[in-house]
């Protein structure tokens, strides 16, 4: 029984290292060297600069359709660290959790791990007591360097190519390819998402010895109206339902996800209904995730301008609105104007709300960025995403809608204000 609680752990991760982000495997392996954590099942990992959660959800929830025990790693969480580590589609209790940083910190010694690699090292830890049959990985950051990149996949994804993270990852798609292709393994099968992929990672295959699969040359989808088809090297699956997650990128997601399990068949077959129950019962909140209410809520965790692109291109799809309300915050390292760029057309006010923490932009700099890219709808500014989200539900009409996005911790918020006042109502009403 671990001497802390699982927030005292976290409270504590937080505080061993001096960088919260600092790539590289050398400090992880020594450790996971020295812990007893053997992964014996499948392996697949996910990178991409976007969809990459969603990948990971589909493979996770038609797996479990097949009725395979699963573990999942993905980060950042939005509500609970429980999140991050899933066990045949459950969420890891405190005390597991609470054990698994134990064992972390019996086998670290003197060697300095980041927020991110304890949390990595604490799910493998896990993972390895809970006899899986597959195991998916979401990478945190990049791919090469990544925290999760010290276990070899047996199938390695990348979703797609963008401009994200660019202080850490380099400023070119061709720099950011080379990282995300680090997840490749010599001799196991590689699935890339991206249509219109950087060279770099078509070499990093080449050189390895990775069997690329690519997306519409070896898989893909046809969308019909109500249904669609996936091809790939092993399988033709017609006729398919959309997926329970919304939008049209969705379908491209999928493809990914069942691209994988097709070069994954010797080990991992899934059958058609398997597909179709996985898919029908996926769940990933916050991405164009739309509440039942009114005014319509979408909540959205696009957080660089390709995300924002596809929350745009959905909306457009999404029925008309006399008027949609932004509820907008972002870090200060992101691409602000990028992004705000992509949402402008869609957007006729904005109520721009100030992110707590040493990365949050306020809502004043916020404003004036907006205003410095020529956009001329209403500015409010609120000193949180709550507030902001707030004012924005007293403004809205009942046929409007409104779109919270622009970081995890913006739909975060959000998600814990409407939490609040559902707790609320059923208490006093």
């Amino acid at each position: 029984m671990s001497a802390r609680t699982l927030a005292e752990w976290l409270a504590f991760i937080g505080r061993q290292h001096p960088d919260v982000i600092a790539l590289g495997l050398d400090r992880v392996r020594e450790v996971l060297g020295r812990m007893d954590a053997r992964i014996g099942c499948p392996t697949i990992t996910v990178a991409g600069t976007n969809g990459k959660g969603s990948v990971c959800a589909m493979l996770e929830a038609i797996l479990q359709a097949s009725g395979r025990r699963v573990g999942l790693y993905s980060s950042p969480h939005l509500l609970r660290y429980n999140e991050r580590v899933r066990i045949d589609g459950t969420e890891a209790p405190d005390a597991p959790l609470e054990q698994a940083f134990e064992a972390v910190e019996q086998a670290r010694g003197a060697v300095p791990l980041t927020y991110f690699e304890y949390g990595t090292l604490a799910a493998f830890w896990l993972f390895a007591r809970e006899n899986l049959d597959a195991l998916v990985l979401e990478v945190g950051l990049g791919g090469r360097l990544d925290a999760v990149n010290v276990l070899d996949a047996d199938c390695a994804v990348v979703t797609n190519v963008g401009l994200d993270h660019m202080e850490y990852l380099g400023d070119t798609r061709e720099a950011i390819g080379r990282e995300k292709a680090g997840i490749f393994r010599a001799g196991r099968p590689a699935i890339l998402a991206d249509a219109d992929p950087p060279a770099s990672v078509l070499e990093a295959a080449r050189r390895l010895g990775a069997p690329l699969l690519r997306l519409d040359q070896d898989f893909g989808y046809r969308a019909h109206p109500g249904q669609w088809d996936y091809w790939g090297p092993a399988s033709r699956r017609p006729a398919l339902a959309f997926p329970a997650l919304r939008g049209q990128r969705q379908l491209h997601n999928a493809a990914a996800a069942l691209a994988a399990l097709d070069a994954l068949r010797a080990r991992l077959p899934v059958s058609m209904q398997d597909v179709r129950r996985g898919l029908a019962e996926v769940v990933l909140p916050g991405r164009f995730q739309v509440l039942p209410c009114r005014p319509q809520v979408i909540l959205d965790v696009a957080h660089n301008p390709d995300a924002a692109q596809v929350l745009a291109e959905n909306l457009g799809a999404a029925g008309f609105a006399a008027e949609t309300l932004a509820v907008f915050g972002m870090l200060r390292d992101k691409d602000v104007a990028g992004v705000a760029r992509r949402m402008a057309p869609r957007v006729t006010r904005w109520h721009l709300c100030t992110l707590g923490g040493p990365r949050g932009t306020d809502a004043d700099a916020l404003a004036g960025i907006l205003s410095s890219i020529g956009i001329r709808a209403p500015l409010h500014r609120h000193a949180s995403a709550a507030s902001a989200f707030a004012a924005a539900r007293e403004e809205a009409g009942e046929n409007d809608k409104i779109v919270v996005f622009g970081s995890f911790l913006t739909v975060a918020e959000v998600m814990q204000s409407l939490a609040a006042t559902r707790h609320g109502a059923g208490t006093h009403g």
